[in-house]
């Protein structure tokens, strides 16, 4: 019984040991980058000019298959064993879904087939997939559907935008009745008849924003008494008896008209819309609309309201927000309106936390801001504002965010800003400020950001801008991107009161270089943006980083490097995102150096941004998933090198023969695989820099003192199971010893 018990143990134990701390690596086709996303094998075929899907070099147990951005025209039937769950073919040449080809993806969660040349789906495709809950199909040219378009009992979300259909059958989604959410948007659809909808009982969002309508039947929505969310955006919904058509939408919170050519909203409206909280009007010529019948007396629940750039002309009455009293966001922007009309509609207001007034044409800003006791934000950019108004706004000591950017302003008084104690986020972009007053930011003690964009500066902030003596601990966040700013190759770029900074903006700044010194009294800095810039491979350029101990993000987009090597960021140990894209990089073992440093001693390849599939390109509805890819080139001049099967930590063997190369331009994660670059030793955890002791002495000691134990982790597991196990084996010996006493 000993001896059983003990091979028990071992053979428990067994996994333990094997497992060190790493997930087993999985089959890979040889042009494709795999890696674990969290706990799931992830296959990234994207942008590799396949024709077919690599059916044979797949691993059974790949979670996500991404083969975006191919030239795949179609689909085979998948290997029965496999258990992929999100499968994405976005950016292809496909022309049809036919059930054969997925028959054996029967655990599928979510499937993307977006931007293809698919014109017809299989209405069985799917069926009997019993967690399939996400279909994307958008961009597709769909031939016209007389009859069912697809028959599955759980699909929740579905994205049929931008395919070309005309018309909806009544019978169109007799066979998807648990749809939740449905994006119609794009879609030349023209009306929307009667009963269309009606087997979607169950759905809470509806999306056909720039679908042409013209019409919409008065029963259209008869069914959807759980919606929700409409929107109806972009559309010719000129004339419409629009209190029929919201008439069953007792639920509806949120409704989106936004630019939709309405002329005429009828008084009745929205009566039986008693939830309606978000209304958004925006963009539809309003003449002759009258804000208090229609709205202001009826919708008591309404939180936000946005009547941006209607074309409103009939002047806003005292009764115009009497009954809307819970308003807490009014955006009136793009409007023609006058201070004295503004000082009278919003005195019922008192509420008022977000308040929009851009673009309205004021020369001068109503003496009302005073009363506004919970105003926290205030957009009143892009007017052609009198300086001497600016003053109006100086008692509002609740304002957190304000924003007077592009409003013709040259010059800002000291004292403006003095009572604004809560200011957290001040926006003064695209005023032609080059004379800025000194302690104008003196009193903005809570300040978080400032953002002064293209505001014609050529030096960056000075001291005399603020309060001598005094640390601005909260401003965290400073915005100069589109100045053409002159730095001197000796000075630091900020004074020593703003030491906490954690955001820097610089883009487009027309810098070809910055000091060492630059962020000397900022060492703070965890976000740095330097996009679209001038800066070089030199052997200075980023010398400046040295001083960032905390820097976490920089971006160098769009620059001219060539070149980068991860001895430039030793100085920076909690680095956790590099955003290269967009530079002439070459292909040389600088590459394949700095990809090992991020994926082997940084233990995160997703710090260099391009290099592999991120959150957001695996989630289901979002618009915009194609990622840029980190690309460098070889010599056009020399031949193109032979690709040779070579084993390397972290870089997997090619499975085909070696073969040469044809193409100048590659991904960074072929590149490092096909390259011949020999890798260099991974630099140990214990190295620091420490000034006083030369770099090759702490390397020497660090060495000495450090050796890696890859099996402790598998050790300290081992150890607590084996504890665990030999206390329930000793339970069950006393439990059977007691036993055989009383028996």
């Amino acid at each position: 019984m000993e001896l059983s018990l003990t091979a028990l143990v071992v053979l428990i134990l067994s996994p333990a040991w094997a497992f060190n701390g790493e997930l087993a690596e999985l089959e890979c086709p040889d042009d494709c980058d795999c890696h674990y996303f969290r706990v799931n094998w992830v296959t990234d075929c994207s942008d590799s000019n396949l024709t077919d899907i690599p059916y044979d070099e797949l691993s059974p147990n790949v979670y996500f298959l991404d083969v975006n951005s191919n030239r795949i025209t179609d689909v085979k039937p998948f290997p029965p064993d496999i258990k992929i769950r999100r499968l994405h073919l976005a950016d292809n040449l496909i022309t049809e879904l036919r059930k054969e080809s997925f028959a054996t993806l029967n655990i599928l969660i979510d499937a993307d087939f977006s931007e293809n040349r698919i014109t017809r789906v299989d209405p069985n495709t799917f069926e009997g997939f019993a967690g399939f809950s996400a279909l994307e199909l958008q961009g597709n040219p769909l031939e016209p559907i007389d009859g069912v378009f697809l028959s599955s009992n759980k699909l929740m979300y579905l994205d049929i935008s931008n395919c070309g259909l005309t018309r909806l059958h009544t019978d169109f989604f007799s066979n998807i009745t648990a749809l939740t959410t449905l994006d119609l948007s794009g879609n030349p659809l023209r009306e929307i008849g009667s009963f269309v909808f009606e087997p979607l009982t169950s759905l809470e969002t509806l999306k056909m924003n720039k679908c042409n309508l013209t019409y919409i039947s008065y029963d259209a929505f008869k069914f959807q008494t759980n919606l929700k969310t409409l929107e109806l955006a972009d559309n010719m919904l000129t004339s419409l008896d629009w209190p029929r058509v919201f008439e069953s939408l007792v639920r509806l919170e949120y409704l989106d008209l936004r630019n939709s050519s309405v002329t005429n909203i009828q008084e009745n409206s929205f009566n039986n819309n008693n939830y309606l909280r978000t209304l958004i009007l925006a963009e539809n010529k309003l003449t002759g609309f009258d804000v208090a019948s229609t709205l202001g007396q009826k919708l008591y629940e309404l939180d936000t309201l946005d009547l941006s750039f209607c074309s409103l002309d009939k002047p806003l009455s005292e009764d115009a927000f009497s009954n809307t009293t819970k308003l807490r966001v009014l955006n009136l922007s793009g409007n023609s309106l006058f201070a004295s009309d503004l000082l009278v509609a919003l005195a019922p207001l008192v509420g008022l936390q977000k308040l929009g007034l851009s673009n309205c044409g004021l020369s001068r800003l109503p003496d009302t801001f005073h009363k506004f006791k919970s105003l926290q934000e205030l957009d009143i950019s892009h007017n052609p504002l009198n300086d001497v108004f600016i003053k109006l706004i100086a008692p509002i000591d609740t304002l957190e965010y304000l924003n007077m950017g592009y409003s013709n302003l040259s010059y800002i008084s000291a004292t403006t800003f003095s009572q604004m104690t809560n200011m957290k986020r001040l926006v003064l972009s695209g005023n032609d400020l080059n004379n800025l007053e000194a302690g104008l930011f003196g009193g903005l003690k809570r300040l978080e950001s400032l953002e002064l964009n293209n505001c014609g500066l050529r030096r960056p902030l000075n001291a005399t801008l603020f309060f001598n003596n005094l640390t601005y601990h909260d401003l965290k966040e400073l915005q100069l991107a589109g100045n053409p700013l002159q730095v001197s190759p000796e000075l630091p770029l900020f004074p020593k009161k703003l030491s906490r900074l954690e955001v820097v903006d610089l883009n487009n700044c027309n810098l070809s270089f910055l000091p060492t010194v630059a962020f000397f009294y900022c060492r703070n800095i965890a976000r740095l943006s330097l996009l679209g810039n001038h800066l070089t491979s030199d052997g200075t350029s980023l010398s400046f980083v040295t001083l960032l101990p905390q820097l976490r993000m920089l971006d160098l987009r769009y620059n001219n490097l060539t070149t980068l090597t991860p001895a430039q960021f030793s100085e920076n140990p909690n680095i956790e995102k590099l955003k290269l894209v967009g530079n002439p990089w070459k292909c040389d073992c600088s590459v394949a150096e700095l990809w090992d440093w991020a994926q082997l001693h940084k233990g995160n390849l997703g710090l260099l941004e391009g290099s592999t599939i991120e959150e957001e390109h695996t989630a289901v509805g979002n618009k915009v998933k194609r990622k840029k890819l980190l690309i460098c080139n070889y010599d056009a001049s020399v031949q193109m090198p032979m690709v040779v099967n070579k084993t390397a930590a972290g870089r997997r063997p090619f499975i085909k023969q070696a073969r040469l190369l044809t193409s100048t331009n590659r991904t960074w994660a072929k590149y490092v695989r096909e390259s011949g670059c020999e890798q260099k030793p991974i630099r140990s955890r214990f190295e620091r820099s420490v000034k006083s002791v030369p770099y090759e002495e702490i390397l020497i000691e660090s060495s000495k003192r450090h050796v890696p134990n890859t099996w402790a982790p598998a050790a300290i597991t081992a150890l607590v199971i084996y504890v665990f196990l030999m206390g329930c084996v000793g339970t069950f010996l006393i439990c059977t010893r007691r036993k055989t006493r009383i028996s």
